[in-house]
């Protein structure tokens, strides 16, 4: 048997109750280790909505303990771009496992420097230089840092709805109030404009170290900028001597039917981020990449005034390279395109047929926004789906739009199944709760 099968078999054939005597038991243990000792509010909300517990996964399929099959359209929120297991990725993680996994920070990495460098041939333009950590917050974090130090600016410009991560510098320049208030203050010198308008480009950059932007707001609700948003960005950083920050950890690698969204502009950033899909589903990895100018201005005297233990370990790299590779060779960017047109006609086609439920469907790639009339809707339609066999999730800054986010291995079929399920609960959602959308009294 090939090493693929021999990885698929492996997959199929282990132990799916991880020790326990059966369904209910391993359900009754996750909720009570959930309580007591992860998250409690979340083990409530999880259990009320019928949430199952995930013991396998494979392609575009999760299976519960109960083995029942579910289509992964939340897709870890962008991350499983391959798929879960890809058989090429696991193939790589378990031979470098065999060798050594986890850098010793004191000798040269092999993979660090082949990653970087795979990387920098995908990476549009210029963009060559790239620091490796472990997840998109660290690489927003580090490019806010680069910017500072690059400049001898401080003020970070970003957009309303934005999302770039939970740690204190991507909170600062993320646009969700209620994420933010409990934590404030926040970074200081942190501006938000409005998305996808240029008005206030020029007088907020002026004096700003960097503006960071998502090529398409994926938590702000799948928010599409107008064709030739990015070229004015690039044009008013270019005036203003501030650095051009892409955030691509959702959008990046194939997810919007470019090989990074930028290339819809066809832009060159200063610096990009990347997360999500970068190891295919793997393992944890991050990292941001930068123009040799840029990076040698801010790092260039000081080789350790940023750094990560964890960051680059040969297993994640190999991850990387596996995943990098496959991306490439089976086609995925061009299939993302393919699919997220089937995807979003199909979404649009709902909106049509309930107009009192859905608002409008939009998306690039696959990555699609079903905006509700009502967020209420969305508590109900999400569960439906669920009993359909379909996962979905709302984007986090906006609870009215239920995101669409499969792996780029998605088939036509798999979609077409995903889109049933979404119509019908859109059906039964207005059956059950009626018109949500009343006008005031």
């Amino acid at each position: 048997m090939c090493a693929a099968g021999r990885s698929i078999a492996m997959i199929e054939e282990r132990d799916d109750l991880y020790g326990a005597s059966s369904p209910q038991a391993i359900a009754a243990e996750v909720y009570e280790n959930y309580k007591k000792f992860v998250n409690p509010p979340l083990a409530r909300v999880m259990k009320l909505s019928g949430s199952p517990v995930e013991v396998r996964a494979r392609r575009c399929t999760i299976w519960d303990q109960n083995g029942k099959a579910y289509l992964d359209f939340a897709g870890g929120y962008g991350v499983f771009t391959l798929g879960h297991s890809h058989p090429r990725v696991l193939e790589a993680v378990r031979a470098q496992m065999e060798l050594i996994s986890l850098s010793g920070k004191t000798m040269f990495n092999v993979l660090l420097g082949r990653a970087a460098r795979r990387l920098a041939e995908l990476a549009p333009g210029d963009l060559q230089i790239s620091f490796w950590c472990n997840s998109g917050t660290e690489a927003i974090e580090g490019a806010i840092k680069l910017a500072r130090a690059a400049t001898g600016r401080a003020k970070i410009v970003s957009t309303t709805d934005a999302y770039h991560g939970k740690t204190m510098g991507a909170l600062s320049v993320s646009g969700r109030e209620s994420f933010q208030s409990p934590f404030r203050p926040l970074l200081a010198d942190s501006v938000s404009i409005p998305y996808g308008e240029t008005n206030a480009l020029e007088e907020a950059l002026h004096d700003a170290a960097a503006f960071v932007v998502e090529p398409v707001q994926g938590e702000g609700g799948v928010n599409i900028p107008p064709l030739g948003y990015l070229r004015s960005v690039r044009e008013v950083c270019d005036r203003t001597k501030a650095l051009f920050i892409a955030d691509e950890v959702q959008t990046g690698l194939g997810r919007c039917g470019y090989r990074f969204a930028c290339n819809r502009d066809e832009v060159v950033p200063d610096v990009m981020t990347l997360a999500k899909g970068l190891s295919g589903g793997v393992i944890p990895v991050g990292a941001f990449i930068a123009r040799p100018d840029v990076w040698n201005r801010a790092f260039g005297d000081a080789p350790l005034v940023h750094t990560s233990t964890f960051g680059g370990s040969e297993v994640a790299c190999a991850a990387a390279i596996a995943a990098m590779d496959v991306l490439e060779e089976e086609g995925l960017v061009e299939q993302a395109r393919i699919r997220g047109d089937q995807l979003l006609r199909g979404a649009r086609a709902i909106a049509d047929g309930h107009p009192e439920v859905v608002r409008e469907a939009r998306g690039m790639g696959l990555l699609v926004g079903v905006e509700l009339t009502h967020e209420g809707y969305g508590g109900f339609i999400i569960p439906e789906m669920l009993k359909a066999g379909v996962t979905a999730a709302w984007t986090l800054n906006q609870q009215r739009v239920i995101r669409l986010e499969p792996p780029l291995v998605v088939t036509a079929d798999e979609i077409d199944r995903a889109l049933s399920a979404l119509r019908a609960g859109a059906a039964t959602a207005y059956e059950k709760l009626g018109n949500l959308e009343r006008p005031p009294s």
